[in-house]
């Protein structure tokens, strides 16, 4: 997929249609520090990860699960407006094999 270094969109900041500057970002967040320490904590409240169903009576049947992985990542852009100099990025990434800065 193919997008251009700069486009006309909306800058939120400024209020009107203005030139973007286009940059791809990296895909990927870092673990939080807390991670660990709120599933535990979780746990011991009844909650999130775990086996069975906690207390609660009888089994549920499973969900069929979905098989087969994703042939693309999802790539996110970020939009630098060339009047006020903020960024704003993109709510939901795009799902490509290969994205292309031209």
């Amino acid at each position: 997929m193919k997008i251009p270094k700069s486009i006309k969109r909306f800058c939120p900041s400024c209020r009107k249609h203005t030139e973007v500057k286009v940059v791809q970002l990296k895909t990927g967040t870092k673990r939080g520090s807390l991670k660990r320490g709120s599933i535990q904590r979780a746990k011991k409240r009844g909650l999130g990860v775990g086996f069975g169903n906690k207390g609660r009576w009888g089994s549920k049947p499973t969900k069929p699960k979905m098989t087969g992985a994703k042939t693309s990542k999802k790539t996110y852009l970020k939009y630098t407006c060339k009047v006020c100099n903020k960024s704003t990025m993109t709510t939901a990434g795009i799902r490509t094999k290969k994205l292309e800065i031209v």
